[in-house]
């Protein structure tokens, strides 16, 4: 995202930085949902679907999860190796990555809130990982953008949990008694309402209408209504909000709205 909104994404010295960058932490991810797994394995055998990963099905031993683990953080220091010149700044941001996430897995999942705040600056954090990859420095919108987005799926997700625990009598999480429809709902249209707010500030503000120098950048806005409507719709009148990514994947309109408001930015970006 760095890149792309750099107007860089035609530089393949940028790009091989960025797809360095995006194995590095592909690889710390895969590292840290492996340990979640192993730490997990017991509460994912009474979930009627988490019950079917790999460790908690006894498709591959707690042992094995761990080395599984290790290879993954060793393939991530590689290609943090590789990275040259950039390597301390990408390794210090996957390095917090992981420990955060760590610290995720042992206790803040723990704590509603808390649990999907660490989830959403994961993902700004894989932001941040782009742009000490890349030496470009993201803007404060491209950041709170993230973070905001990634705010409304998570607890969109966790009314997936509260849903599961009303009807089956169990919490699916640790801390999923401490959230309930009313509050999750609230949430929801809360986290949607600032994000929207934010996006229209971030298409008129003087600094991104400079360098653009396209004046109705505003118009996109059309394009993140829409979707966030149809996330919503999906969540609360579907309610398939459990896997945001199988969302993604699978519903047409949700991804016809994301390649419209894409195509709009690469022709504002680099063709205009």
């Amino acid at each position: 995202m760095p890149i792309f909104f750099a107007g860089m994404m035609t530089n393949l010295e940028l790009l091989t930085e960025t797809a360095l960058a995006f194995m590095a932490y592909s690889f710390a991810a895969s590292a840290i949902y492996c340990y979640n797994d192993i730490i997990d394995v017991e509460d994912d055998r009474k979930h009627s679907i988490k019950r079917l990963r790999p460790i908690a099905a006894g498709v591959i031993s707690v042992g094995l999860g761990y080395v599984i683990m290790v290879v993954c953080l060793l393939l991530s220091a590689s290609f943090i190796l590789l990275a040259g010149a950039n390597a301390i700044e990408l390794g210090m941001v996957v390095a917090i990555y992981f420990l955060m996430d760590i610290a995720y897995c042992r206790l803040l999942k723990r704590y509603a809130i808390v649990d999907v705040v660490v989830l959403s600056i994961g993902f700004v954090l894989r932001i941040l990982a782009g742009s000490a990859a890349t030496g470009i420095i993201p803007s404060q919108w491209l950041v709170l953008m993230t973070f905001l987005l990634t705010l409304l799926m998570g607890f969109a997700k966790r009314r997936d949990d509260v849903l599961r625990m009303e009807k089956t009598g169990e919490a699916p999480r640790h801390n999923t008694h401490r959230y309930n429809l009313t509050f999750i709902n609230q949430t929801i249209t809360v986290t949607a309402s600032v994000t929207l707010v934010c996006y229209i500030m971030y298409t008129i503000s003087p600094e991104v209408t400079a360098r653009t120098q396209f004046p109705y950048l505003y118009l996109t806005t059309i394009f993140v209504v829409v979707g966030i409507l149809r996330y919503m719709q999906l969540t609360t009148v579907d309610e398939k909000s459990g896997d945001p990514t199988k969302i993604i994947l699978s519903d047409r309109f949700l991804q016809a709205v994301i390649a419209l408001w894409g195509l709009f930015y690469l022709f504002v970006i680099y063709i205009f």
